[in-house]
């Protein structure tokens, strides 16, 4: 008998023994008189047992059917053994029609082993939550994971992941082979084309986003191709100083890390290209619809793109870089040569610094004041020769000056002299 089974037996006791009344007894036990009557009626029939409840020790009304429990222990043990209690749960519904609470799959996988509990780990660290954002569009924090996403099945490769910060919902899923310039400005192109520019992006210190050398502390100017990208759509960049601080996209790699690799492995997908349209088509929208959260405020900040950007996005998410060009019209980028063609849509002189830009498709675009360029990529190193020609223009020149020019009046005194 437990300790309350104890008291209560005293107390009724009294009350059979007449020392206290029923209307006393029932407000010691916090009971109604007549559950009082009761109790008196079977302490008195079986003694101390009348006031153990009768279900004590009878099997629960909702046990669960032992049959239904080993077909259960077999599909965990066999093809969820490394899953986490929830996802298991899901999984079971969704694929084999097994309708049991997640907290009866957690204690069934406790006992078969399959599931250690961790006990929580006392932070003695103060941290302040910062509040989320009240409008979607807001802020996006963005990060890349490097993982072993389809386990042995393919190399380790990078998931780009956005995730807006008033809902929790994520705004942008792919698998890259890493987390280089052409690839983030892949993801982001992608993105602007389908919601439009947040108004401000959160992210980590990686060398694809910021400069981190010590002399960049000095010198405000020297800016990454990301950072030079921002600046021309007017994205907002803000650097997080620590994991902790854009905590929202680490939790997301930590829930795909868990649930996406098991979704990938039961879907049987193998390669980078088939993931991606797994997660564009259906995971990205089922993930949002479990997780996300309705933000305060329900307008959307992202901004649609001027004309001007339209115009020139493929320029924006270009590499671009900047050369001279020779005194022979070539321009060496890259270990290869281009040739500048004779006509041209801008005066072109000699020694002028030029824009390349390396497009995502791999093309070679270069500009002089906001003109593009016609040129030819050149098979070797070109010989080096005397060229007549002082600047390229836009049509061929055939004016010659007249003998008694300034220009030509040092090589009539030349001629003169040598005669």
């Amino acid at each position: 008998m437990t300790n309350k089974e104890l008291i209560r037996y005293e107390i009724v006791n009294n009350l059979i023994e007449k020392k206290i009344n029923g209307a006393a007894a029932a407000r010691q036990l916090n009971l109604s008189i007549r559950q009082v009557k009761r109790i008196k009626i079977r302490v008195k029939k079986q003694g101390a047992k009348g006031v153990i409840h009768k279900l004590r020790g009878a099997p629960s009304n909702r046990k669960i059917d032992q049959k239904l429990k080993a077909k259960t222990i077999k599909y965990l043990q066999n093809h969820y053994s490394d899953f986490k209690p929830t996802l298991a749960c899901e999984k079971l519904l969704e694929l084999q029609g097994i309708d049991l609470g997640v907290t009866t799959i957690r204690n069934i996988m406790i006992s078969e082993k399959l599931f250690a509990p961790k006990r929580r780990r006392k932070n003695k660290e103060y941290r302040a939550w910062r509040p989320r954002k009240e409008y979607f569009g807001e802020m996006q924090q963005f990060d890349g994971c490097y993982f072993p996403w389809l386990e042995n099945r393919a190399p380790e490769c990078c998931l780009l992941a956005s995730i807006d910060d008033a809902t929790g919902k994520p705004t942008g899923l792919e698998f890259r082979e890493n987390e280089s310039v052409k690839n983030v400005f892949g993801f982001w192109k992608r993105y602007i084309k389908e919601h439009g520019k947040p108004i401000a992006i959160y992210l980590d210190k990686y060398s694809t986003y910021k400069i981190n050398h010590k002399s960049a502390l000095d010198n405000s100017e020297l800016l990454t191709q990301f950072q030079r990208a921002a600046r021309d759509l007017g994205i907002e960049l803000i650097t997080a100083h620590s994991p902790q601080a854009k905590g929202r996209v680490e939790r997301l790699f930590d829930t795909l890390q868990d649930r996406l690799v098991k979704e990938l492995r039961l879907r049987g997908i193998n390669d980078l290209n088939t993931a991606n349209r797994f997660l564009k088509e259906c995971y990205r929208h089922d993930f949002s619809q479990r997780f996300s959260v309705a933000p305060v405020k329900r307008e959307d900040l992202h901004k649609p793109l001027t004309e001007i950007e339209q115009r020139n996005l493929d320029k924006i998410f270009s590499v671009q870089s900047k050369r001279k060009v020779g005194n022979d019209f070539t321009i060496r980028f890259k270990d290869s040569w281009y040739q500048l063609d004779e006509i041209q849509p801008a005066t072109v002189c000699r020694k002028d610094a030029v824009l390349i830009e390396e497009r995502l498709d791999s093309g070679i675009h270069i500009s002089l004041h906001d003109k593009y360029l016609n040129f030819q990529k050149l098979p070797k190193r070109p010989e080096k020769v005397k060229m007549k020609i002082l600047a390229l223009a836009a049509t061929k020149s055939t004016w010659k000056p007249p003998l008694n020019h300034p220009w030509r009046k040092q090589f009539a005194f030349a001629i003169r002299q040598n005669n």
